[in-house]
């Protein structure tokens, strides 16, 4: 049964940064795209960031709210993403969700994503 897990999540004041990791199992991991979702409350659930995997190695792809702030990174020998996350503001408050996509073409939909983890709590204070 493929499972995400991510860990790394919590409380930290504006400004700060935090890095949150999402580990699966059962999954040929190097041949799914990996993202980064998240939802704020009251809000709907929205792309954050991707990276893919290829012959040529890794492509990443950011939301423009996160561009030069966040950063995902993926190690395959760990079936194992990252997420980043400096210069946070209140409004990343959200529960972060780590998600897989098979194939090599990123998408930001989360309709597109195959797998899905149970999420993890993100909370940037002010």
């Amino acid at each position: 049964q493929v499972q995400l897990v991510e860990s790394g999540g919590g409380l930290v004041q504006a400004g700060g940064s935090l890095r949150v990791s999402c580990t699966a199992s059962e999954i040929k991991f190097s041949s799914y795209v990996m993202g980064w979702f998240r939802r704020a409350p009251g809000k709907e659930r929205e792309f954050v960031a991707a990276v893919n995997w290829n012959w040529s190695g890794a492509r990443t792809s950011y939301a423009d709210s996160v561009k030069g702030r966040f950063t995902i990174s993926r190690d395959n020998a760990k079936n194992t993403v990252y997420l980043q996350m400096n210069s946070l503001k209140p409004e990343d408050t959200a529960v972060y969700y780590c998600a897989a996509d098979f194939g090599v073409v990123i998408s930001t939909r989360p309709y597109q994503y195959d797998y899905w983890g149970q999420g993890t709590q993100v909370t940037v204070s002010s």
